[in-house]
């Protein structure tokens, strides 16, 4: 056996043997992979006293002889925001050149104001050029300090000579993103994407809701190629856009915490656009003057509100068709009632008895009503009563997808108004969403099909993509 392995009995020799064990029979005598880092040490202090900086902590890598170098940096530089600078401040790169005022660089004799200077050839950003106050040269003095904009205006800053931009977590070159939820490093995870077309129309000029945007909504999009303008209220009851029957220019409105552009462009085409998070319910309109051919619109959603947003939505009718005619003054409403009473006005009678259903196409209304559902199933229409307030569908329960308790074979399902939309044809099948309704004494436990609901004509596709809907429902 190697006698390196075992050490003799002689003092001496069992402590120097014991360190050659270690290093030799421990480590087998070659190279084992990489050392290991100290722990991080704690952040220095800004590299700036105002606007943006550098902090840096380090650490060192503790390795055996013959060991590889640790995998990693040896610096970590995050990003230090403070008050702007005061107006006249010299910038830190001015500061720098500064320096090197009346100092000879040149020559023992000559001396020169310097300024910095940015038509290098080549130029790398995080150099420090300063040209000659006065005279057609510059000079380089290497790289500038850590911390120093890349640029003017640049949000990026010069580490260690290279430009980086800080990540989302604030760390230099990190490349860390914020999600479609705001969260950083996210993979979209935590919220959802609501996108439908709204494709209704009025039966007269005036405004129209389309949507309503819950508290929390991020990237939100709405867009349209017509005559009509979108408008938007507050959660103050209040306009945003192209309010009382005026339309408003192009440019930036804020409303709920976040910036709203706004775009009219020459031709027939209008977009809002908002990076959100919103901190209070919006109210989405559109102001009709000529027939609807479709506005696009879209959102996320953090999951959380999600349910909220889903009552709110079926309080008001998923399709929110109220309208507002443009007569008269726009009544003046508290905050917490704004979005809850819209509209106050009654429309005025249509000649047709049961006018058109709004569109419920879209992957959005079908999540919005599977998940929010305590029943989903499919059913064929057996018979229909209709009558003063609601109408009663007779189906017979052939597939569940979800129940919240047990179905029977023969269900009866009601439907609010005596026109319900979607309206079930006799003796079609249909993939259904509906809600337990029980009222307060308990005497009454029925199955409600809410206006705009879920009640699509069943089909193997409709089946694969209401079973793909169950897979993306909040937990």
């Amino acid at each position: 056996k190697d006698s390196l392995c075992f050490p003799r009995p002689h003092p001496l020799w069992n402590l120097l043997l014991l360190l050659w064990t270690l290093l030799n029979c421990g480590l087998g005598g070659s190279a084992q992979g990489p050392g290991e880092w100290t722990p991080w040490g704690s952040w220095s202090r800004c590299s700036s006293s105002c606007g943006q900086g550098l902090s840096v902590r380090s650490r060192r890598c503790i390795r055996f002889p013959r060991e590889e170098r640790c995998w990693g940096d040896t610096h970590e530089y995050r990003l230090c925001q403070l008050p702007d600078c005061p107006p006249g401040a010299m910038p830190f790169r001015d500061l720098q050149c500064a320096l090197y005022n009346g100092h000879p660089v040149l020559g023992p004799q000559k001396t020169y104001q310097w300024v910095p200077f940015y038509g290098a050839p080549a130029p790398n950003q995080c150099d420090l050029n300063c040209l000659a106050v006065g005279h057609a040269f510059y000079h380089s003095f290497g790289r500038v300090l850590d911390g120093t904009p890349c640029s003017w205006g640049s949000q990026g800053l010069c580490v260690a000579g290279r430009c980086l931009n800080a990540g989302c977590d604030g760390l230099m070159g990190s490349g860390a993103r914020e999600d479609h939820c705001g969260r950083c490093g996210g993979t979209n995870d935590s919220c959802l994407f609501v996108q439908r077309v709204f494709r209704d129309t009025g039966a007269f000029a005036g405004y129209w809701n389309v949507t309503l945007i819950p508290e929390g909504a991020r990237h939100i999009y709405a867009a349209h190629r017509s005559r009509n303008h979108l408008a938007l209220i507050g959660g103050d009851g209040r306009y945003v856009l192209n309010g009382n029957g005026e339309v408003s220019p192009s440019g930036t409105y804020e409303a709920a915490g976040t910036r709203v552009v706004y775009t009219r462009a020459a031709g027939p085409e209008e977009t809002l656009r908002a990076a959100g998070p919103t901190s209070q319910d919006l109210l989405l309109q559109v102001l009709l003057q000529e027939p609807n051919p479709g506005i696009e619109f879209e959102f996320w959603l953090p999951r959380e509100r999600y349910g909220p947003f889903q009552e709110q939505a079926q309080a008001l009718g998923w399709s929110l068709r109220q309208p507002q005619p443009l007569e008269g003054e726009p009544q003046s409403l508290e905050p917490q009632e704004a979005l809850a009473a819209f509209p106050t006005r009654t429309p005025k009678p249509t000649p047709d008895p049961c006018p058109p259903c709004p569109d419920t196409r879209g992957r959005a209304h079908r999540l919005l009503h599977y998940c929010g559902s305590d029943f989903v199933f499919r059913a064929r229409v057996l018979g229909h009563l209709r009558q003063a307030q609601e109408t009663r569908y007779e189906v017979r329960v052939q597939l569940v997808y979800k129940n919240r308790s047990p179905l029977q074979s023969l269900e009866y399902v009601w439907a609010p108004g005596r026109c319900p939309c979607p309206p079930m044809a006799l003796h079609r099948e249909y993939l259904l969403a509906a809600q337990r309704l029980v009222n307060p004494d308990g005497t009454q436990d029925r199955l409600l099909l809410p206006h705009a609901g879920y009640a699509r004509p069943w089909s193997p596709a409709e089946d694969s993509r209401v079973r793909l809907a169950a897979r993306h429902c909040p937990v």
